[in-house]
């Protein structure tokens, strides 16, 4: 059982967030979906639910909310990258030909965090450790699995992540894919958008392990979801991206992931 015990190694996914207009639809959609326990927060974590699977934290809902003035947050699922030092991370990020959105800012004791965009425009989080260091459960059926850059310029890409924590390199053995490693160890991928339908922006896509492709995409069409790719095979797995009732597009792969190496 992946658990995850201490802090992620800087530039390591450590939390997946989804952002929705109707948090209790959410919740009640993933609980169905994936066994997810979680009720909205105190007013002091403005509702933020902490999803929990086996009583460890698995990733977070919140309902989407704006200042006067600005938009509404889409309705999406963000990946979160491990960072020690927030302030220098989020420096990094416009020095690189980024754009810091949000941020830096506390989260009460449990750490510090921050919204950015990379130069190719895919949107992610930064996260640095206090009390709580991100998904206790990884790499298993029913939590998160694998986080992927879908960048319309992977050369810009691979130039600015490093300054996170990330590098990149391709894989022999799937042509065009790269890996993404932090401290030499794999921890996601990146592709560029020639794969994926036109006019497909830059994102990071956050991919779900479950035990049968097919069945849960079957009860994710019956829960109201979508199918944006349907199942197909993949190497050793069977892959689809979906989306949720409230559009929140995600990734369904019938795999889990390695043990956590020590941090």
């Amino acid at each position: 059982m992946p658990e995850a015990t201490s802090p992620y190694r800087p530039g390591t996914p450590c939390w997946a967030e989804l952002t929705v207009t109707d948090q209790r639809a959410a919740l009640d959609f993933y609980r169905d979906l994936f066994g997810w326990q979680g009720e909205p927060g105190p007013p002091e974590t403005h509702g933020y639910a902490v999803c929990t699977l086996r009583g460890r934290a698995v990733a977070g809902i919140m309902t989407a909310t704006a200042p006067e003035g600005l938009p509404v947050p889409p309705t999406v699922w963000t990946t979160y990258l491990a960072t020690a030092d927030l302030d220098a991370a989020a420096e990094a990020v416009p020095a690189k030909g980024g754009r810091l959105m949000f941020g830096p800012m506390d989260v009460m004791t449990i750490g510090r965090m921050a919204i950015a965009a990379d130069p190719t425009g895919a949107v992610f989080g930064l996260w640095q450790a206090r009390d709580f260091f991100g998904a206790q459960i990884v790499n298993e059926p029913r939590s998160v699995v694998w986080n992927e850059l879908n960048t319309e310029d992977p050369a810009a890409a691979s130039t600015f992540y490093p300054a996170l924590g990330l590098e990149t390199a391709p894989m022999e053995e799937a042509p065009g894919y790269f890996a993404l490693t932090a401290d030499g160890r794999t921890v996601g991928g990146m592709q560029g958008l020639d794969r994926l339908p036109p006019g497909t922006p830059s994102h990071w896509l956050t991919y779900f392990s479950v035990d049968d492709t097919d069945s849960t995409v079957d009860a994710l069409i019956r829960a109201g979801g979508s199918v944006l790719k349907p199942p197909f095979d993949m190497r050793d797995f069977r892959m689809a991206v979906v989306a949720d009732p409230q559009g929140a597009p995600f990734a369904l792969v019938n795999t889990s992931g390695p043990e956590l190496p020590a941090a």
